[in-house]
């Protein structure tokens, strides 16, 4: 069966995330004030032909785990959607 799978990579909240200060910066720049806090990261999807929905999870987890994250500087989260 194919499952689709959604992985959402983010840097951790106690570094800084140069991309989204910068967004912050140009937000500021077009009047909007309103924006407290910008986070920005990577958004996944992945096509996985498993036996069930929890080997199709395993299998994004050691994806995300070995290639698409950097446990150092990210987190990530999964959710299998069909």
């Amino acid at each position: 069966m194919t499952y689709h799978v959604q992985i959402n990579v983010m840097p951790l909240k106690d570094l800084l995330d140069p991309q989204g200060k910068a967004v912050m910066g140009g937000l500021v720049n077009l009047g909007i004030k309103s924006v407290n806090d910008i986070r920005i990261g990577k958004h996944i999807t992945l096509e996985i032909e498993a036996e069930s929905a929890e080997a199709a999870k395993q299998i994004a987890e050691t994806t995300a785990t070995k290639l698409l994250a950097n446990p150092v500087m990210e987190f990530f989260e999964i959710e299998v959607v069909g």
